[in-house]
């Protein structure tokens, strides 16, 4: 009878194990994992804080988990729901996969009287959102095995440092952006380097990734690891900026201007490395934006632009603005530019733009004329170059005969301007040689008119007079 009274209390037992198993099992994914991690903490907090048991009456296993669910269902929801968020959380930040920038440098600087080559890379790792949270700079051996360092090995090196970082810091998931396609072609394996020593920093490369439970490259514009030059070129700047015996650090030699600049006061263009002094730079941009033209490194024969951003530590902001006005003017072939004739506005845009833009106000816009300024939002005529007044263009030219435009006609010729023939801009010689360059970049001589060819004229006019280049 007692044997009997066990087995039902048993089934009871089981029966209500069964139901609170049941009803466990409805939670959520993240309720599950949390209701797992705190049975399995509570189980061995309560076997470890129970004394052994010698008696033969030792509870069984499953009736001591059915205690147990019994006392986690009186548990606050609030607890458990908080835990949950916090595994979740966790999750979530293990697999965030974060940033990698690198870059590797190498150059010729000028110190005193020296030629020196020194290397240095650059490292910036943020976040998904592109947060920094560290940035290193390590200076490099700009020459070994008696040869000198190329710049693939240096980037090479910089990505090492930088997949380096990333597993010192524990990190799982890494994306790393490199803004040299030769580089890039190397560790996505679609070539295989010739270089032996090249080969070799590749296969570092690899095995490093392994390491990761993702990792993979991204191919960028240089524009976009901006962060990782900086540090890279603070690491050259770091080689060179000695210190004297009595305290004072050497000079760099600006090759304009031949005069002796502390390095920090040194600028350096980002696509080629040449540097010169803030000052001789600043009148090399004044000089270009005052003939209407874009800014290129000084250096004969380098064609690298100077970015607006990294000048704007030496430069007025009416330079700035002025030079952000120039690189949009550049973008616009000449043909397509057209401004607004408004002139409190005199915006500049693309005949495309403004053309797509009215479309969305106006229709049958292209036999009309009408355009809509794109910053006044005021209508004006494509063909007249006038605000909009709702008239034809016959209507507009008969009762405003063009005296107006005779008269600049005669006023040039009067003052002997020169029209260009390529976009139809006035061009007055106020000083310097016949060579006249104009903002569209068409050159021609301004005595005839005739084109000039790779820097060369195409007709027998002299090129200077005296009396316009030297002033008394």
């Amino acid at each position: 009878m007692g044997d009997r009274t066990d087995e039902d209390n048993l089934r009871s037992i089981l029966s209500d194990h069964l139901r609170h198993l049941r009803v466990a099992k409805t939670l959520e994914s993240d309720h599950d994992m949390a209701f797992n991690l705190q049975l399995q903490e509570a189980m061995a907090a309560s076997l470890a804080l129970r004394p052994p048991s010698t008696s033969p009456q030792t509870l069984h296993p499953r009736i001591h988990d059915h205690n147990f669910v019994i006392d986690l269902t009186d548990w606050p929801e609030a607890y458990c729901t908080n835990d949950a968020s916090s595994s979740s959380k966790a999750a979530e930040e293990e697999s965030e996969c974060f940033r990698l920038y690198f870059k590797g440098l190498v150059s010729e600087e000028r110190v005193k009287d020296m030629d020196v080559i020194v290397a240095g890379v650059g490292v910036a790792v943020c976040d998904a959102r592109d947060n920094r949270i560290l940035e290193a700079k390590k200076n490099l051996e700009a020459f070994g095995g008696g040869e000198v360092l190329s710049n693939e090995a240096a980037e090479l090196e910089a990505l090492i440092e930088g997949l380096s970082t990333a597993l010192t810091l524990d990190l799982r998931n890494v994306t790393f952006f490199c803004d040299n396609n030769k580089l890039y072609q190397y560790v996505t394996y679609k070539v295989h380097p010739e270089n032996f020593k090249i080969a070799t920093l590749v296969t570092q490369v690899a095995l490093l990734q392994r390491k990761f439970e993702h990792c993979t490259p991204s191919l960028v514009e240089p524009s976009a690891i901006k962060f990782a030059f900086q540090f890279a070129r603070e690491a050259i700047v770091s080689q060179i900026t000695w210190t004297a015996s009595n305290g004072k650090r050497f000079n760099e030699t600006c090759v304009i201007c031949f005069e002796e600049t502390d390095v920090t006061r040194m600028f350096s263009i980002e696509g080629c490395l040449h540097k010169y002094c803030c000052n001789c730079m600043k009148q090399h941009i004044e000089a270009k934006l005052l003939n209407g033209s874009m800014v290129h490194c000084p250096h004969e024969g380098c064609e690298s632009e100077v970015s607006i951003d990294s000048c704007e530590t030496f430069l007025e902001p009416k330079l700035v603005q002025v030079m952000r006005q120039r690189i949009k003017e550049s973008s616009i072939p000449v043909t397509e530019k057209v401004y607004c004739p408004d002139p409190k506005c005199s915006a500049l845009m693309s005949k495309n733009d403004v053309l797509e833009n009215t479309k969305n106000y106006f229709v049958a816009v292209e036999q009309s004329g009408v355009r809509l300024c794109m910053e006044c939002h005021r209508c004006f005529c494509i063909n007249c170059k006038v605000p909009f007044d709702n008239h034809t263009c016959y209507d507009y030219k008969k009762s405003n005969p063009s005296a107006e435009e005779q008269l600049v006609k005669s006023l040039a010729k009067k003052k002997h301007w020169r029209q260009c023939v390529n976009c139809s801009h006035m061009v007055e010689l106020a000083e310097g040689c016949y060579h006249i360059t104009c903002r569209c970049g068409y050159e021609f001589c301004y005595t005839c008119g005739a084109e000039w060819k790779d820097k060369t004229p195409t007709c027998s006019c002299p090129i200077w007079d005296e009396r316009n280049i030297i002033r008394e």
